[in-house]
């Protein structure tokens, strides 16, 4: 319907706004101050980043619903990836925070969604656009993978701080006598994460097909 269109146009064009000022300020801020602004990115933009990623959760509530006809699953993946590791990981552990991998990372998610807003705002009112088309279907898969190499280094570098602070680690006392060691689900969670990325490789792989075909535009959302 016209209403649930128009909400949908709302929602993009607030993410993008969202996006593309986390984006303008990183660039502005690394031609500025350089090497010296990658180490406190999270202290400048994290406000706004934590408050997308919230955002974007209303994004499996559209599919859920039937207002959008993306696949559930894959963008599932996508959604939670990015708030187990921004809210659980980066933004628990202070140390963390000011690592050269928070910057690459903010800055490949955000160049992602600058270009896939975009694309989303101008298909709501049926206007396609080849080369934004190209873009939005062909530069997420050389990037997401980057971005999960990217997730997977900052679970890596936080591991030492989980174990040695024990954020998040639980010992129940008796008669339960049972404990969770967070390092350990952040282990297994790299295997979780390096599984979905293959699952959602191909899905973009086949939405680029979708989409593009043999070099023609799809006119019309399905």
């Amino acid at each position: 319907s016209f209403t649930m269109n128009m909400y949908l146009f709302v929602y993009d064009l607030m993410q993008f706004c969202g996006h593309s000022w986390i984006f303008t300020n990183m660039i502005i801020r690394f031609m500025t101050f350089g090497k010296d602004s990658l180490a406190d990115t999270f202290y400048s933009i994290g406000l706004v980043m934590r408050v997308c990623q919230l955002l974007s959760v209303l994004e499996i509530l559209h599919i859920l619903t039937g207002i959008d006809k993306s696949r559930l699953l894959p963008r599932f993946l996508q959604i939670t990836e990015r708030i187990i590791v921004l809210f659980v990981v980066i933004n628990s552990q202070e140390e963390v925070q000011g690592k050269y991998v928070v910057c690459v990372l903010f800055f490949l998610w955000n160049l992602l969604d600058v270009v896939r807003y975009t694309y989303n705002m101008l298909a709501r009112m049926g206007i396609y656009y080849l080369p934004l088309t190209w873009l939005n279907f062909s530069l997420c898969i050389p990037l997401y993978p980057l971005s999960v190499l990217a997730k997977a280094f900052a679970i890596c570098v936080s591991l030492p701080y989980f174990e040695s602070f024990g954020t998040y680690s639980i010992k129940l006392p008796l008669p339960f006598a049972f404990s969770i060691y967070f390092p350990y689900v952040l282990k297994m969670y790299l295997l979780v994460l390096f599984t979905g990325m293959c699952f959602i490789i191909q899905d973009l792989f086949s939405e680029r097909k979708a989409h593009l075909g043999s070099g023609n535009i799809k006119n019309k959302r399905s």
